[in-house]
């Protein structure tokens, strides 16, 4: 099969835990093992499945936005690094460490590469208008008010609870296209794993002369830009892995119902978080709808399972389907 595989940015660094290189790389190993037992598969001496694998970059990126702050603050004429600078660091940093992780734990003939990914956005998408994707720490109040104190920053309220936890939110427009479709399809056709697409890639926009691209402070949401890839290499399946074991609705309230077998007519009722949920759930319909192929949306260490059909959240283009999972 061709795959499809997302693993979001707070799966490589977990709520709590310092932003330091040993945590990454133990978060990272833990991910590479759980990868592995699908990459693994081999089938008459070729790998059973052809794999493309996505992530999130999230805590990391806004780590780098707090350092380049800092660095400009202490350097008076200078300014921080732009958002897209930033991304395309934080997905060479990260690809190099999960390449080298799942390289470990295959065959030494199977070949995995990372890819530094450019997607197009529409310079006019409303979304730079209203940031709404969070990056970096969580913080209280009081610490959001003083590491936002000088800086034209939006802080906004994420998760759910009485606690109000804040992180800094910034502009993600709707991925457009692909910049490196064709390069994934090549690369990926060889039997290598390709990891691209790292952050929901780096954002470029036209030119305003329309002729060639130039980056833009943004960070698109990797589960829309999994999406696109995704139907751009035709997969039999899209796996979404996250920290929680299914999509529920009514999440956080009395009656919350985990969600086993669904489509994308029964999902489309219900509103998901916009910083959690809800880009998942829309980047899985988005594929289905264009493709009437498998979604999974659920927690990385039951990926076998999600992938046979026993676990997780079954999304398929009507209910006959989800009952039995190709």
């Amino acid at each position: 099969m061709k795959l499809v595989i997302a693993i979001g940015g707070n799966a490589l660094l977990r709520s709590g835990q310092a932003p330091t290189a040993p945590n990454l790389l133990g978060n990272v190993r833990i991910a590479a093992a759980q990868l592995a037992k699908i990459a693994c598969v081999e089938d008459m001496g070729r790998a059973a499945h052809q794999i493309v694998l996505t992530h999130g970059s999230g805590p990391q990126v806004g780590l780098l936005a707090l350092q380049s702050a800092a660095y400009a603050a202490q350097n008076p004429g200078t300014e921080p690094n732009p958002l897209d600078m930033l991304d395309a660091e934080v997905a060479g940093m990260l690809g190099y460490v999960l390449e080298q992780e799942i390289a470990n734990l295959l065959p030494v003939e199977r070949t995995v590469v990372t890819l530094l990914t450019r997607v197009e956005v529409d310079r006019f998408d409303p979304a730079f208008k209203s940031p709404t994707k969070p990056i970096g720490p969580t913080y209280t109040p009081e610490e959001a008010d003083e590491v936002a104190a000088g800086k034209t920053w939006t802080m906004g309220k994420v998760g759910a609870g009485d606690k109000p936890a804040l992180r800094r939110l910034v502009a993600s427009p709707q991925p457009v296209r692909v910049l490196a479709m064709q390069a994934i399809r090549a690369l990926q056709n060889t039997g290598a794993l390709v990891i691209a697409g790292g952050g929901g890639g780096i954002p470029v926009v036209r030119k305003a002369n329309g002729v060639g691209m130039e980056g833009v402070e943004a960070v698109i949401d990797k589960d829309l830009c999994t999406a696109m890839i995704a139907v751009g290499v035709q997969a039999d399946c899209l796996i979404i892995a996250t920290d929680v074991d299914a999509v529920y609705v009514n999440w956080g309230q009395p009656e919350q119902r985990r969600l086993s077998q669904t489509t994308p007519q029964e999902l489309a009722p219900h509103n998901f978080a916009s910083g959690s949920m809800g880009p998942k759930v829309e980047a899985a319909v988005k594929f289905v709808v264009a493709t009437g192929k498998r979604a999974v949306i659920g927690s990385l260490d039951q990926i076998e399972d999600m992938l046979a059909g026993n676990a997780g959240t079954q999304i398929c283009a009507d209910a006959d389907a989800a009952a039995r999972p190709s």
